[in-house]
C-alpha cells in the first residue's frame, strides 16, 4: 500500500511538471502507514477541524480527511495547487494559497466556519520551523493541540530539561505555552527527496492556563534571551543587557531578591525561577 501510494503521488507530481524546491524545504512523506500514525497522534475524530501547514502533495492531507475531519490546508507553493486539486479530489478539504506567517489563523478558520478549538497538523520546513512555531504560540490562536514534524535535534530542544545542552530559550518559550511530547522518530529514508537528518513527530498540547505566575511575560522572555545570549556567562554578568546601563550591583540586588544565586548560569534555571526573577525585576 505504501509503495502504491508513493508511486501514484510521484506520477502526479511528474505529470504536473513539479520540481522540488530547496528554498521551501520540500521533503514529502509518502509512506501510508506512517501518515496514518501521524493522524492517530493528532487524536482525530470525525467532528474535528484541522489546519494543515504545508500539505505538499497532499498525502497526509488525504489521510486526515479520510478520518472524517474537515481540513483547511495552507500551501505557499503555487506549483502544488493543481497537484493538490487532483490528489484531494472528492474530499472535504479547502486549500489556501498563502504564507502561514502572514495569515491570521483564527480569522481564516472563522471565515470557513471552523469550530473552535481546532487542531494544527504540519510537516514544518526545517529552515523556518522556529518562526512558524513561535508565530502560532505567541498569537495564542484558539487551538487545542498541534502535531508537528520537525528535525530530531529541534524535537530534543523542545522537551529538554534544565542543565542539559539542548535546553535553551526556545525550550522555555514552547513550554510556557504548551506541553511538548515526542510521539515517535521518523527516519530520513522515508522522505522524498531524502533530507540530511532524521525527524520527529511531536504533540504540543496547548496549556489551558499559565504554568507560571508571571506579571509581565514579555519581560520574562527578555530576561531569558539575555540569560542564554552567552551561555557560559553567569547570570550576574549576562543579565546586564536587559536594562542597558545597569551595574552588576543592581542586577545582583534583583537576583538576591529573587533568591537566585548570581553565580548560576541561565541553563540551570527552570521556568518558575525565570518567572520569579521577572516579577522581582518589574517590582
Amino acid at each position: 500500500m505504501a509503495e502504491t501510494t508513493g508511486s501514484r503521488t510521484m506520477d502526479i507530481l511528474k505529470k504536473h511538471g513539479f520540481c522540488f524546491k530547496k528554498k521551501w524545504g520540500q521533503n514529502f512523506l509518502l509512506d501510508k502507514n506512517l501518515l496514518r500514525k501521524i493522524a492517530a497522534g493528532a487524536l482525530i475524530s470525525p467532528d474535528d477541524c484541522i489546519v494543515e501547514i504545508g500539505p505538499g502533495a497532499g498525502t497526509l492531507t488525504r489521510v486526515l480527511a479520510e478520518s472524517g475531519a474537515r481540513v483547511l490546508a495552507v500551501e505557499i507553493d503555487a506549483a502544488l495547487l493543481p497537484v493538490l486539486q487532483e490528489t484531494l479530489a472528492g474530499l472535504d478539504v479547502t486549500v489556501i494559497h498563502g504564507d502561514i506567517l502572514k495569515l491570521d489563523l483564527d480569522k481564516l478558520t472563522q471565515e470557513h466556519n471552523f469550530t473552535r478549538p481546532y487542531k494544527i497538523v504540519a510537516n514544518l520546513p526545517y529552515y523556518i520551523t522556529t518562526p512558524i512555531l513561535m508565530n502560532i504560540l505567541e498569537n495564542e490562536y484558539h487551538i487545542d493541540l498541534m502535531v508537528i514534524m520537525v528535525q530530531w535535534e529541534v524535537a530534543e530542544r523542545l522537551i529538554a530539561r534544565p542543565g542539559t545542552k539542548e535546553y535553551g530559550a526556545l525550550t522555555l518559550a514552547v513550554q510556557y505555552y504548551a506541553e511538548p511530547q515526542i510521539l515517535f522518530k521518523v527516519p530520513r529514508h522515508l522522505f522524498n527527496p531524502t533530507p540530511d537528518v532524521d525527524s520527529a513527530v511531536l504533540c504540543l498540547k496547548k496549556r489551558s492556563h499559565s504554568v507560571v505566575a508571571v506579571n509581565n511575560k514579555q519581560l520574562m522572555f527578555k530576561i531569558i534571551k539575555a540569560a542564554f545570549g552567552q551561555r557560559r556567562k553567569t547570570l550576574n554578568n549576562a543579565l546586564g543587557t536587559v536594562e542597558p546601563g545597569w551595574t552588576k550591583e543592581q542586577v545582583l540586588a534583583i537576583l538576591n531578591k529573587s533568591q537566585i544565586d548570581g553565580k548560576r548560569r541561565g541553563e540551570t534555571l527552570d521556568l518558575q525561577e525565570f518567572a520569579r526573577l521577572a516579577n522581582a525585576w518589574e517590582a
